[in-house]
């Protein structure tokens, strides 16, 4: 599911943009949850009261008060980055500005079903490839954008005072006061390079260096303990994997 921001100062062409979205879902069967906002301050306040962030931002430009391309500004300085923006407009002379906010589409008024429809299952698309190479994990302050190949593993970290909490170990630092659960990321992760060796336990194949009957050695010299269960199952799966890489 996609959650989408529709933002425009006028109620019938944020209507238009729900009916046209409603449709392509109905077409495609892809989930969209939409959220309409009237003005760009509206949009921005809701970032900064934390609230759940958006896949896509749909943004009139021609607003009172903040006009599309200046809330995109200011979410791009929140370290808003990895939403995109598609700009629905009846000025083609902002084409120029909107490109400093990295925008994936531009659109101008009136935008005909069909294109508009063509565009959106592109930027689908984009997501579905790029959910195959990225990973965000939540933190207790942010989410963060990691590659799936730069992370080598995650494991479930004992607290006190904090429940589900993970670390996750990349090739450039460690994020240590992660959220969630080690099954749910095993479970989003399943048909990625990642592997299950102990109930708290998940590693990348791709950093595994060398492996013996209790432990797993990874490319920074990590030491992992594998589950008693999960010997044979680890085995297979990363002498596989190394005859596969031809090491």
């Amino acid at each position: 599911m996609y959650r989408i921001a529709i933002c425009d100062d006028d109620e019938q062409q944020r209507k238009q943009v729900r009916r046209m979205l409603i449709t392509l879902s109905v077409k495609t069967g892809v989930e969209f949850e939409l959220i309409e906002f009237t003005s760009g301050e509206q949009l921005i306040a809701h970032y900064e009261n934390q609230e759940a962030p958006f896949h896509i931002l749909v943004l009139d430009i021609e607003m009172s008060g903040l006009n599309g391309i200046q809330t995109a500004q200011k979410l791009r300085a929140m370290k808003r980055n990895h939403e995109q923006i598609v700009f629905l407009t009846s000025y083609a002379e902002y084409m120029l500005e909107s490109f400093d906010v990295v925008t994936f589409q531009y659109l101008i008024k009136p935008v005909e079903p069909e294109i508009f429809e063509m565009k959106m299952r592109k930027l689908c698309e984009y997501f579905q490839e790029r959910d195959q190479t990225i990973l965000i994990i939540k933190s207790a302050y942010d989410e963060i954008v990691l590659r799936q190949d730069d992370v080598i593993a995650i494991e479930a970290v004992k607290s006190l005072t904090v429940k589900s909490k993970l670390k996750f170990t990349t090739v450039g630092a460690v994020y240590d006061d992660g959220r969630g659960l080690i099954s749910s990321y095993a479970k989003e992760l399943k048909n990625s390079r990642f592997l299950q060796i102990h109930r708290s336990i998940l590693i990348n194949l791709l950093h595994v260096h060398k492996f013996s009957s209790n432990k797993v050695v990874m490319s920074n010299g990590m030491e992992l303990p594998i589950g008693r269960s999960k010997i044979k199952e680890v085995k297979d799966v990363c002498t596989k994997f190394m005859v596969m890489k031809g090491e």
